[in-house]
Parts: structure tokens; C-alpha cells; sequence
């Protein structure tokens, strides 16, 4: 009995543990992150709002319990649903990019069409192929796990998956995250293993044509010129960056406040977006900044004590692509704030306003969890 009964108490301890390292560091950045939307975007909402200095925090209370619905449910679903769904949710990632760009429910904010809105609701469809793109690979590089050093089996029909949508979400236009979905690519095939010396070899290849991208647009030269030479733009394509330094530099060790930052008044744009950890810095100083970095830590720590702990292949390649994909949004939306990348415009997971990055991003969390309770 003593036998039969210890792997099952293991189990549930495994099942309580994940849950809990997971769950805990999430609800405690969400909760945090309404706080902070409040703040930074109340002055924004009452000009654009109509006096309304609720309107985001009460969006993103919303946000919240829709997130945690997707978290739950996910939770709850057996991680292989996935597996026997891939090119299901493949084509409905596709389909659903093609109508942002090509028919009339695709809406444009500033510049770019990366929105659809349907009945009334409006999401980010990238969002969503992200999180596909993961689950699709995972199951490709788990049917091809035999055959993973071969060049046209293991490594040329994922570049293939990951050129579809990258050269539906580059229509919008989104360079940025084409970048995110490179990585992702590369992270999960290194984590299969595909050999390194295809990865290496394509990403030189690639690196000519990212250049040539990159200085065939004006504004993406004077972005890159900004980011060198921050200062000397300070009123131009660097006005983020400098004053996102500035909201750091203001916040000193313990920050000036919940509520009293300086540079969310009308000065960093985006603050409860793209530059909400700016806000923190200002407001809550370094200590709410090692706050922040030790819940993703933690967050990151257990997806892949996961990937690394799950058994079954394609378990192991979805929870690292999923955690790849956070710590790599994370490590971009950080790296602009603090102006150690040039500007791109991302969400903070967890903390930034938005409904379909927030959703999406406690859904994974869901799926997290439940491949970490090794239910398939």
C-alpha cells in the first residue's frame, strides 16, 4: 500500500506546487498591475474620457475576470487537447491575421491595422498566433522527434510555420513582433534538439536582410539613431526613452509614491501600456522594481522547473515555448523602458493595460499549471 500510495501523494504535492509558484507571483502581479493602471492612466482618462478617471482601471478589472476565466479553464483542459487540435487552431491563427488586413472588421490605431473588431469586442489577433505558433511547434517538433537532426525535417518546416505568420503580421505592419516569433522559433527548436549549427548559420544569414529591412524606412533609422544617441533627440524619436529614464531617475531607491509619479502626466506616452514599468520605477523606486523582477523570476523559474520535470516531449516543448514567449515579452518591454533596446511598442504581461495580451498571457499561465500537473 506504502508504495502505491507515495507516487500519489507525490502527485498531488507536484500538482499543489506548481499551482501554487505559479498562481501566487501571477495574482499578486495582476492585482498589482490594477493599482498601477489606475494610476498611471487616470489623468490620460479624464481628458480622453470625459472626466471619467475610472475608465481604464474598471476596463481593466474586467480584463482581470476574464482572464482568470481563460486561466481556469485552461487549467482544466488536458494539455494534449492541444496536440489533437494543432492544425485547427494553426488555420483559425492564420484566418484570423488575414481578416485584420484584408477585410473591413480589421481597425488601425496609430499607424498600424493589428485590431479586429468583432461584435463589439475588439483583440489583437498576434496575441493569439503567439501563443499558436507555440502550440504548433511543440507538436511539430514532437512528431518529428526521431528525424530532429535532419535539416529538412527538423529544422526547414518550422522556419516554414514561422514565416506564415510572419509575413502576415509584417502586413500590418509589426516588425517587433515578428522578432518575438523568430525567438520563440529558435528557443524551442534549440530546446528539441535541432542542431545548433542551423541556427546559428540561419540567424547570419538572416541578420543582411534584417538590416536591409531596417534602413529602408526613414522612422526606423531615426528610431535606431535615437536609441544610440538618446540626448541628443530628446525631442524627437528618443522623447520615450529620455523621459522613461527620467521617471527611473525620479523614483530613486524607494520611488515618490503610489500616485504621485510626475512623468505619467502627459510626459511618457503610453504609461499604462507600453511604459507602465516606468511608472512603477518612478513610484515605487528600486525596491517596487526588484519587487516586479522577483515575481517574474519566479514565474519564469517555474515554467521551466516544468519543461524540465514533464516527461512526455511535447509537454516539455509547450511549457518552454510558453515560457520563453513571457520571459522574452518581459525582457523586451524592460529593456525599452530602461533604454537598453530601441522602442517597441509591448505590453508588460500582467501588468500592462490591455485585454487581449493580459488574457492571453494568464491563459498560458492555465496551461502552465496543468502540464505541470502532468494530467495529458
Amino acid at each position: 500500500m506504502k508504495s502505491e500510495a507515495a507516487p500519489v501523494r507525490w502527485r498531488a504535492y507536484r500538482k499543489l506546487s506548481y499551482d501554487f509558484r505559479l498562481f501566487f507571483p501571477m495574482l499578486v502581479l495582476v492585482g498589482f498591475g490594477i493599482v498601477m493602471v489606475y494610476s498611471a492612466s487616470s489623468a490620460i482618462a479624464i481628458r480622453k474620457h470625459h472626466g471619467n478617471d475610472l475608465f481604464y482601471l474598471i476596463r481593466q478589472s474586467e480584463f482581470v475576470v476574464v482572464g482568470l476565466m481563460a486561466l481556469l479553464v485552461c487549467r482544466n483542459i488536458p494539455y494534449d487537447f492541444y496536440r489533437r487540435k494543432a492544425y485547427v487552431l494553426f488555420l483559425t491563427a492564420i484566418f484570423l491575421l488575414l481578416a485584420v488586413k484584408f477585410t473591413p472588421f480589421g481597425v488601425k490605431v496609430n499607424g498600424a491595422k493589428r485590431w479586429l473588431l468583432l461584435l463589439g469586442f475588439r483583440f489583437q489577433p498576434s496575441e493569439f498566433a503567439r501563443m499558436v505558433l507555440v502550440i504548433f511547434l511543440a507538436y511539430s517538433l514532437d512528431k518529428k522527434q526521431n528525424r530532429i537532426q535532419s535539416f529538412f525535417i527538423g529544422f526547414l518546416p518550422h522556419v516554414f510555420f514561422l514565416m506564415i505568420f510572419a509575413g502576415l503580421i509584417i502586413l500590418q505592419p509589426d516588425f517587433g513582433s515578428v522578432v518575438i516569433l523568430a525567438a520563440i522559433t529558435w528557443v524551442m527548436m534549440f530546446v528539441a534538439g535541432v542542431p545548433v549549427r542551423y541556427l546559428v548559420i540561419s540567424v547570419l544569414a538572416i541578420m543582411p536582410f534584417a538590416y536591409i529591412h531596417m534602413m529602408s524606412a526613414e522612422y526606423r533609422i531615426e528610431r535606431w539613431s535615437a536609441f544610440l544617441h538618446p540626448w541628443q533627440h530628446s525631442s524627437g524619436e528618443a522623447y520615450q526613452i529620455v523621459h522613461s529614464l527620467m521617471a527611473f531617475g525620479s523614483g530613486g531607491i524607494w520611488g515618490t509614491g503610489i500616485g504621485k509619479g510626475f512623468q505619467k502626466l502627459f510626459y511618457l506616452p503610453e504609461p499604462h501600456t507600453d511604459f507602465i514599468f516606468s511608472v512603477i520605477g518612478e513610484e515605487l523606486g528600486l525596491v517596487g522594481v526588484l519587487t516586479v523582477l522577483f515575481l517574474y523570476v519566479l514565474i519564469l523559474w517555474s515554467g521551466l522547473s516544468i519543461a524540465k520535470n514533464t516527461y512526455d516531449f511535447f509537454g516539455s516543448c509547450l511549457a518552454s515555448g510558453i515560457t520563453a514567449a513571457l520571459g522574452l515579452q518581459v525582457c523586451i518591454n524592460l529593456g525599452v523602458a530602461l533604454g537598453m533596446i530601441p522602442t517597441k511598442g509591448l505590453p508588460l504581461p500582467f501588468l500592462s493595460y490591455g485585454g487581449t495580451s493580459l488574457v492571453m498571457s494568464m491563459a498560458s499561465i492555465g496551461i502552465l499549471m496543468n502540464i505541470g500537473s502532468g494530467k495529458s
